[in-house]
């Protein structure tokens, strides 16, 4: 963890709390940097960060026959 965040130009303890939830909502050039790091674009980041919803299919239940 300690290498990917100054990879990413983050101290540790920034990384630490945007994985445990202690910085919920980090700054959008952190999350580029990280992304960045990781071999991930802004793309893949937004689609792995959607919840769920009626367009995977996930039990909407709008295809139940009325």
């Amino acid at each position: 963890m300690v290498e990917v965040a100054a990879a990413a130009g983050l101290s540790a303890e920034t990384l630490r709390k945007i994985e445990t939830g202690r910085a919920p909502t980090p700054a959008f050039f952190t999350v580029a940097a990280l992304a960045g790091t990781l071999g991930l674009s802004l793309d893949e980041v937004a689609v792995l960060a959607m919840p769920p919803g009626p367009a995977d299919g996930a039990g909407s239940g709008s295809d139940a026959a009325a």
